[in-house]
């Protein structure tokens, strides 16, 4: 039942974990550029000490230098430079943001599994303007 379980979940984090567009940002990782986006909607995270924080989603995520889709969707805390922004649902955004990497998967060290994969986000927004309503 245990290996059933395994493979299933291995199969599942081969192909769920790392989409080929956030491959793409891993190309300019700690560099700082612009990008951007549509404002989707709000969320809530607990964050480590337990406590309840508001967080942005953006969908179709451009890069400005080469117009290209980066990620379908990336997720941010909500900062004082995004209230500033006043959002709405289907704002056009653009910013700047540092790429980094960091890493997700499962890991259960008595099990010896280790499914641990490396994915790339953007991180420290910055100069967030409001451009327009989106059409999409």
């Amino acid at each position: 039942m245990l290996v059933i379980l395994y493979t299933t979940f291995k199969n599942h984090c081969d192909h769920a974990f790392l989409k080929p567009m956030r491959k793409e940002l891993g190309k300019s990782i700690e560099n700082r550029k612009k990008f951007k986006a549509i404002f989707s909607r709000f969320g809530k995270k607990i964050n480590f000490k337990g406590h309840s924080e508001e967080t942005v989603l953006l969908k179709h995520i451009i890069d400005l230098e080469n117009n290209q889709e980066v990620a379908d969707h990336l997720w941010f805390n909500y900062s004082k430079s995004f209230e500033k922004a006043q959002l709405n649902p289907g704002d056009m955004l653009e910013f700047a943001a540092r790429v980094k990497s960091y890493k997700k998967g499962y890991v259960n060290k008595p099990l010896k599994i280790n499914l641990r994969t490396t994915d790339f986000k953007l991180s420290h927004p910055t100069q967030i303007k409001k451009l327009k309503k989106a059409s999409i």
